[in-house]
């Protein structure tokens, strides 16, 4: 365990916020201290993003003190924070997609050139290459951000908060949408910091992560602190009983598994931007994953088989009926995504709980085309409690839920619509391990009615507890198929790694 200060760097002490209808966070302590990793575990909707949003100066506190070296000090705004050396690496991104990686990284803090109103564009790109080499990223930092996927621009917001040579650094579920080699290169990087004597706040879901780089845990749990321990002092299973109140079977095993049945999915020579000549199908009864590293392809061949993205050869079929490559005509014939960004692909963020939840449904409940509010109001609430969505109302705004509550309710969406064939891709990206088991038996459920499922997923260990077989992708292409005998870890690092 690294050294530790005798006072805490930063404290926090009886943090309280109310929102309209939820009291986000009640009386809740919380000490930083340096060379240490503190986690910060807790499910969907139990104040952790809240906490470190007051932290940051993105929220103000209702109630509350904040020490920093012992010495009272107030967090009125996001410059406060910078000024005692805060960074934050938010789980729902705050980049600007049309402007490049360098711009991004100093935005706001673009260093002045010798004529006074100019910018030293030169320093920024020199700067921004420091620290993306820093995290091990070979990137060209002129590419604009909107043409990157969602693991790369994870590294941009890592990059960013690290240019601000952070005192503190927190760190919201930074992995979820890492690879392996990747979330390798992020946890060389944090134990250089803690050397340097860096402080992290590092919030997971994952409990490997947890124990593995921890050096203290606190568990939230509905806005209060339940616990504050060392990782000797506990085990995983008691973390999770602490989190959620309640024991929860994290290996998401399932008991038994319907028999496949008549093709659902059969896709022949499919190729397309990031990928070439695929060849896959899926049957009813089935979850089916698609594996690979991250850049693989895997998201490029989930986005052109739904209609998403234009696919420039080969045929899809849905059911023995050819789909056109249009997303609407492949709604209309019975297909669902849940995409790997729930925030710009998967959601109206502007609009209500209630409404984000029954929009794709919408023909199914109202077939005569009469808008009905009060079974609107009641399919929605019939999901909210199905999937347990911390909302107090379908009226809520579903951009001040959670990340998790956010997944929930992409994946709730679909269930009011006439969906028989789902392509989750990344179904649990920054969900709990209450929820995940959740989101699992429903997937489990599905399959059991007669639906058919193609799930992508970065945890490995989800792909060989929850599918039935495997693709496994290499650049841009299926290097093999696994059945479920074969279906190990060690066989799809074996496929997605092998040149």
């Amino acid at each position: 365990m690294a050294r530790v200060a005798v006072m805490p760097l930063f404290v926090l002490r009886g943090i309280s916020k109310d929102f309209p209808g939820v009291k986000a966070l009640d009386d809740v302590s919380f000490e930083i201290r340096a060379g240490e990793v503190h986690m910060l575990v807790g499910e969907n909707g139990a104040g952790k993003s809240t906490l470190m949003k007051i932290l940051c100066g993105a929220y103000r506190a209702d109630r509350g003190s904040f020490f920093n070296n012992g010495e009272a000090v107030t967090i009125d705004d996001p410059t406060a924070a910078r000024k005692f050396g805060i960074a934050v690496i938010f789980q729902e991104f705050t980049l600007v997609p049309y402007l490049d990686l360098a711009q991004n990284i100093f935005l706001g803090r673009e260093p002045a050139a010798r004529l006074p109103g100019l910018i030293d564009r030169r320093r920024i790109y020199t700067e921004a290459k420091r620290v993306l080499d820093m995290i091990g990223f070979d990137i060209d930092p002129r590419i604009p951000v909107h043409g990157l996927g969602v693991a790369q621009q994870q590294m941009v917001e890592i990059a960013k908060a690290l240019s601000q040579d952070a005192r503190i650094l927190v760190m919201d579920e930074p992995t979820a949408a890492l690879s392996d080699r990747e979330t390798e290169l992020l946890f060389a990087m944090i134990a250089r910091l803690k050397k340097s004597g860096v402080a992290i706040v590092y919030i997971s879901h994952r409990l490997s992560e947890v124990f593995a780089l921890g050096d203290r845990i606190t568990v939230l749990r509905d806005g209060r602190k339940i616990a504050s321990l060392l990782p000797v002092e506990t085990t995983p299973d008691q973390l999770v009983t602490l989190m959620v109140g309640r024991p929860v079977d994290t290996t998401y095993t399932r008991p038994g598994r319907p028999t496949a049945g008549e093709i659902a999915l059969e896709v022949k020579n499919l190729s397309g931007s990031g990928f070439s000549d695929i060849n896959l199908t899926v049957r009813t009864g089935e979850i089916v994953g698609l594996s690979g590293l991250v850049g693989s392809g895997r998201t490029e061949v989930a986005r052109a088989i739904f209609g998403a993205d234009r696919v420039t050869a080969g045929e899809i079929r849905l059911f023995g009926q050819r789909v056109e490559g249009s997303a609407v005509d492949s709604v209309r014939r019975g297909m669902a995504l849940i995409p790997e960004n729930r925030k710009t692909q998967g959601l109206a963020v502007n609009r209500s709980v209630g409404d984000n939840i029954i929009l794709v449904g919408l023909r199914k409940l109202f077939p005569s085309g009469l808008f009905m509010p009060r079974r609107a109001m009641k399919a929605a609430r019939a999901i909210i409690d199905k999937l347990r969505i911390a909302t107090p109302t379908p009226r809520r705004a579903v951009a001040t839920l959670s990340g998790g509550n956010q997944q929930k309710v992409v994946i709730g969406k679909w269930l009011n619509a006439d969906a028989r064939f789902f392509i989750f891709d990344e179904p649990t990206r920054g969900i709990d391990v209450g929820a995940k088991a959740e989101i699992f038996r429903l997937l489990d459920g599905l399959v059991h009615n007669g639906a058919a499922i193609l799930m992508i997923s970065s945890e490995q260990i989800e792909t060989v507890h929850i599918c039935d077989r495997a693709y496994v992708m290499r650049g841009g292409r299926i290097a093999g198929e696994l059945s479920h005998r074969e279906l190990t870890e060690a066989n799809i690092v074996r496929l997605g790694t092998h040149q």
